[in-house]
């Protein structure tokens, strides 16, 4: 049970939740349950056409290309694989898709633009699971 995603950490249920942006940090510790980094990155990029409003976008991080935005992916998950031995149990990336005004997806809100580099994020994840292997 996750008795607070991100949040008001008490000493009850089997996992403590942190989020950070951009980068995945772990704020805390617990020795006697599951330690998750809940939510991290946020890289924005905006995709003309396939956002929801066109004046009002918002990233943690914004970025003009797919190039930048894939880069900055794959740098992230290389502070994830630092992390592994103190403790980090999951990472989830915010966000799979643009929601209204935010532009953190990997895809747009649509879902019809996949906006960063799916080979170079693939790969970069499979490195963070091949870490926790060893």
């Amino acid at each position: 049970m996750n008795p607070a995603s991100g949040g008001n950490h008490y000493d009850v249920g089997d996992m403590i939740d942190i989020h950070n942006y951009p980068e995945p940090v772990m704020g805390l510790f617990d020795s006697k349950r599951v330690n998750v980094l809940g939510e991290y990155g946020g890289i924005g990029l905006v995709q003309d056409n396939h956002v929801w409003e066109t004046n009002r976008n918002w990233g943690y991080v914004q970025y003009k290309t797919s190039e930048e935005a894939t880069k900055a992916y794959v740098d992230l998950t290389e502070k994830l694989k630092k992390l592994i031995p103190f403790g980090y149990s999951a990472a989830v990336y915010t966000q799979t898709t643009d929601v209204e005004s935010e532009i953190n997806g990997i895809m747009t809100y649509d879902r019809k633009v996949v906006k960063l580099n799916e080979a170079q994020i693939r790969k970069a994840n499979l490195e963070v699971i091949a870490t926790l292997k060893k």
